[in-house]
């Protein structure tokens, strides 16, 4: 008696829980009208008919749970988005965003956004409800598009008879929407748009098609109820020839003035900025290899002059120039090589520059040259790697020359570290063991030309210059 009692009570307990979840399921279910869902031409009647029952099976679907935040149909997660805010609201936060570049460009960014992703969304949820529904031509695949359209809320599609939907270059589409919801948002918010509205509905269709038919596709608003038209009226067709129907179409509207939006167009212009930077680099690059040439043919000439010569005081002159000019052509060679034109791999240059300066003046290979290059960025700017390098060239030049005398054995540090310093980055030091310099020197104002370059270029990078001549020499120079 007890066990009845148990089942009748757990039984009226299941029946209350499936009418509550009836009850759900009816406030959650497709409210939908028996009034066709596409309007199109005689021929293809049939065709949307079939088309119709495939796409309302797929909605009956549709499962609400706010308890998970999901909204799902046929198995796959859908989100709702508030329609103005793709529309109307988007376009004015753009002109607002990009005031400064005036309102007609600020559409023009907005409306090649929206184009995109609506492209790129049509393209998907045509390729996903193909697979799903398992649509294999591309008649059923292109017919379920405006049917799946206007179920998901984007428009109602009118397809007017001129229409020639072929798979190829002869493509054409001419068609309404009657309630494009991009439209009835600037209708709702009371506005009146200057230029068709209908971004999305363009990009999307011309999506579904383009994966319906595999050919490039894009759509065109000729007119729009936004900006007070009657109709908010599309032209589709290849890209290519897209432009010839929009010709024939202003023949009939005087006031036709729209513009043709192209898939990823603003992808297309950034590869073709890109290619052109690409050609100008290669420019610049062999710009740098002929100064570097050119450079190369000076310092020949002038070697070959300074070979002629017999007085050894005019000679180290000749050799001074060469090894400056020198300087300068390794600069462009690694420009040549580099990736960065306006920046060189700060040890690769003073590297072969202190390679090149030793194996000029280190004739008895007696000196000892150490290099050290301690810096967090790798990369040095040419406004600073020139001077640093004729810098750098005049002290280690000066150094073979002079802190050596009689052939004797020494040792040359070049250092070049990062430093932590408000005023400064970088700290070099060109340091010598050798006799160190004799006399009295103004170093702020020099006599030596030599010296009066390193003073120069060290006021170009705003250098500070410290000289200590106890133990050889080293100058020490904070840029």
């Amino acid at each position: 008696m007890k066990s009845d009692k148990a089942k009748i009570s757990k039984l009226k307990a299941e029946i209350k829980s499936l009418r509550e979840e009836n009850k759900a399921l009816k406030k959650t279910s497709v409210n939908k009208d028996s009034k066709p869902k596409v309007k199109s031409p005689a021929p293809f009647a049939q065709i949307f008919k079939k088309a119709e029952e495939t796409v309302g099976n797929y909605f009956n679907g549709l499962k609400f749970s706010p308890s998970k935040g999901t909204i799902e149909i046929n198995e796959e997660r859908y989100v709702l988005v508030r329609a103005s805010a793709l529309s109307y609201d988007f376009l004015n936060s753009f002109i607002q965003l990009y005031g400064d570049r005036g309102e007609d460009e600020a559409i023009n960014i907005a409306k090649n956004i929206l184009f995109d992703i609506a492209h790129v969304i049509g393209l998907e949820d045509a390729r996903n409800f193909h697979k799903k529904m398992k649509l294999k031509d591309p008649i059923s695949k292109l017919s379920a598009g405006p049917i799946h359209f206007a179920y998901s809320g984007w428009a109602f599609v009118d397809i007017l008879p001129e229409s020639k939907p072929s798979p190829d270059e002869n493509y054409y589409l001419k068609y309404k929407h009657p309630f494009s919801f991009e439209a009835d948002s600037w209708l709702r918010a009371g506005k009146k748009s200057k230029v068709p509205v209908c971004i999305m509905n363009s990009g999307y269709s011309s999506g579904w098609c383009e994966e319906s038919f595999g050919i490039p596709l894009t759509a065109v608003e000729i007119s729009c109820r936004a900006k007070g038209d009657k109709h908010c009226m599309f032209i589709m067709a290849p890209p290519n020839k897209i432009g010839q129907y929009l010709k024939l179409d202003k023949k009939k509207h005087a006031d036709l003035s729209v513009t043709i939006p192209s898939f990823l167009e603003r992808k297309n212009i950034e590869e073709k900025i890109k290619a052109s930077l690409t050609e100008k680099e290669v420019l610049v690059k062999e710009v740098h290899h002929r100064v570097k040439n050119n450079l190369q043919i000076v310092s020949s000439l002038l070697s070959l002059q300074a070979d002629s010569i017999n007085d050894k005081q005019a000679r180290d002159k000749y050799l001074e120039s060469i090894s400056r000019i020198k300087t300068m052509a390794i600069i462009h060679e690694q420009l040549y090589r580099a990736k960065n034109l306006s920046k060189i791999n700060a040890e690769e240059y003073f590297s072969e520059l202190v390679r090149f300066i030793s194996e000029t003046y280190n004739v008895n290979k007696k000196v000892r040259v150490n290099l050290k290059i301690k810096v967090k960025d790798k990369l040095i700017d040419i406004d600073t790697a020139i001077p640093c390098g004729i810098i750098i060239n005049e002290l280690l030049s000066n150094a073979f020359k002079y802190a050596f005398p009689d052939n004797r054995a020494g040792e040359i540090n070049v250092e070049l570290r990062s430093v932590v310093n408000p005023n400064h980055k970088c700290r070099l030091i060109v340091s010598d063991n050798g006799v160190g310099i004799k006399g009295k020197i103004n170093f702020k104002n020099p006599e030596t030309l030599g010296l009066q370059l390193i003073n120069s270029l060290a006021e170009q990078l705003d250098a500070k210059l410290d000289v200590k001549r106890d133990k050889g020499t080293c100058f020490t120079i904070f840029f």
